[in-house]
């Protein structure tokens, strides 16, 4: 059965980057997201690629939801001609609202910032907290040392193998949202989890 998208989530920083593909891969997200009819919840600002991605679903008729932090509405400038912008007290209940709202998650090239959400999600996954798809668009091979390194936490034990497959990635929009679409999450009882603690 496919996964349902109704919205998805994009995490993305207030920089463009150095190379001009990320701002592509941005724009090119935006457009298939509301191509496919599938709504875009993102951090609200206008500026770097969260405006990239917004402003080309805007653009191309799709629908958007920015959720920003009050302390951050003049630091990220945010996107104030969106039908739904939704001010939040914090950055903690920024990511729980953007969680609470989307059917999966994406993470474009970014900072720290953009590394810090998907990785909770994933976390959040892992835990059994939720089923959504977690999903790198890795424009220009940006996340290949982040995949390596997982493969590596997966190889040392610290990650079951299962759990490493949480992380979807493609590097064309279309394809990602495939993938996405196609995620069945891992059956991970209690006795697995337990052999895999024990190195087995």
């Amino acid at each position: 059965m496919a996964h349902r998208l109704d919205r998805i989530c994009v995490f993305c920083g207030s920089s463009p980057g150095r190379d001009p593909a990320y701002v592509a891969a941005a724009r090119q997200l935006g457009r298939t997201l509301a191509r496919e009819g599938i709504g875009l919840v993102y951090g609200g600002g206008n500026v770097g690629m969260m405006g990239e991605v917004a402003n080309a679903a805007v653009a191309a008729g799709g629908r958007v939801t920015g959720v920003i932090p009050k302390a951050l509405m003049e630091r990220e400038v945010a996107l104030t001609n969106l039908e739904d912008l939704r001010v939040v007290d914090s950055m903690h209940s920024r990511k729980a609202l953007m969680a609470d709202l989307s059917d999966g998650f994406i993470a474009l090239p970014g900072g720290i910032g953009t590394l810090e959400e998907i990785i909770e999600v994933l976390t959040w996954a892992q835990l059994g907290l939720h089923e959504k798809p977690c999903a790198l668009l890795n424009t220009a091979g940006y996340f290949e040392t982040l995949l390596k390194f997982l493969d590596e936490i997966a190889a040392a034990r610290f990650m079951a193998a299962e759990h490493r497959h949480l992380v979807l990635t493609e590097r064309e929009p279309a394809a990602l949202l495939a993938a996405m679409r196609a995620f069945t999450p891992p059956v991970f009882d209690k006795a697995t989890w337990a052999k895999h603690l024990n190195g087995r």
